[in-house]
């Protein structure tokens, strides 16, 4: 068997083994919005390499490091990113953006690329509140009252959170792979082994192996998770490299160990996000319009548009997106993304 044919092998079984995973980690209410899907021949990723700024703001407990384009005086869009990736996630999503007029803020989560903490002391803590309140933080730093939300990943699961916290801070929402807000009481429940072995990385991490072993081979481990959570994406080195800078951050490696340990209840966040995470503990339904979306290749655990349609309240749509696109969405199907923000904008 050779090499590539056994990769692409691996591949396929990641791919089989984490979709068993989504059905059994969603819901079963009955999706009630009209789904579309999304024709990618109009998509240009990859023809993006830069922003046209980088900044930064002390925002909180942080100094946030961002990118932005777009008039200053445009209705704010915000996009978040997730792990293991970075801002460049919407390299190609913030042109369409700013030249339709709109203010795109950028931001790195605390542990990449140039965010750092203010003091030494604060915990290095990756719960999912204390995300959603650096965004919130960002927001009153730039003097931004109310933003059109974006995200994917711990991305999305931020801003599911700044939707259900403070609404009256979020405009609308485009989510990819739906409501992804959860608890450390519902990650009690086992799966199972099919689906638990998708979330591999998870226990890996839960072990002082695990955490030397991102340590030593961070980027590594990233690349890895960008092939099986996207196999069919053909990325290059200059691409993934260009990310991959953001994983250097001092502060890294323990935001991601603290994030994945935090949902096992194998370690405790800060007190200060008690009342927070006692809110999302029981699954808040999101009142602001909303866009979920799905790529036809996610390899990753993700839900069934079916299991979350019911947490939005208010007029909302799901999309699938067809074209072989995995579930780094805004990437791979910058277009298909931007569009979504774009109408969201306008419900």
């Amino acid at each position: 068997m050779s090499p590539e044919f056994n990769r692409q092998r691996r591949r396929f079984f990641g791919v089989a083994a984490m979709t068993v995973a989504a059905a059994e980690f969603g819901m079963t209410a009955i999706a009630r919005a009209q789904s579309s899907s999304v024709s990618l021949s109009a998509a240009k990723a990859g023809q993006h390499t830069s922003f046209e700024a980088l900044k930064q703001v002390k925002a909180g407990v942080l100094d946030i490091g961002y990118a932005e384009a777009g008039p200053k005086d445009g209705r704010v869009v915000l996009l978040v990113h997730g792990w293991p990736y970075d801002i460049y996630s919407y390299v190609d999503v913030a042109p369409v953006l700013a030249d339709a007029g709109y203010r795109v803020i950028i931001p790195y989560l605390r542990g990449y690329g140039t965010t750092r903490f203010l003091a030494q002391e604060t915990p290095r803590n990756g719960q999912q509140a204390a995300l959603a309140a650096d965004m919130i933080a960002l927001m009153d730093a730039l003097g931004v009252e109310k933003a059109i939300l974006g995200g994917y990943d711990w991305g999305a699961r931020t801003v599911n959170i700044m939707a259900a916290l403070w609404p009256e801070r979020c405009e609308a929402m485009v989510s990819v792979s739906g409501y992804l807000i959860g608890s450390q009481e519902l990650n009690k429940k086992p799966l199972s082994p099919k689906a638990e072995l998708s979330w591999w990385y998870q226990f890996y991490f839960a072990t002082e192996r695990g955490r030397l072993g991102y340590a030593a081979n961070t980027r590594d481990f990233a690349k890895l998770i960008w092939q099986t959570a996207s196999p069919t994406w053909t990325f290059d080195d200059e691409t993934f490299d260009r990310s991959a800078d953001a994983f250097d951050n001092p502060d890294h490696v323990d935001i991601t160990i603290h994030n994945y340990r935090w949902r096992l209840g194998l370690v405790e966040g800060e007190a200060k996000y008690d009342a927070y995470e006692k809110h999302l503990a029981v699954g808040p339904v999101i009142a602001i319009p909303t866009i979920t979306m799905e790529g036809d290749a996610n390899g990753a655990p993700h839900p069934q548009p079916s299991s979350y349609a019911k947490k939005f309240s208010g007029k909302y749509e799901h999309r699938n997106v067809t074209g072989c696109i995995g579930h780094n969405l805004p990437q791979e199907a910058p277009q298909a993304f931007a569009q979504a923000i774009l109408d969201v904008a306008t419900f």
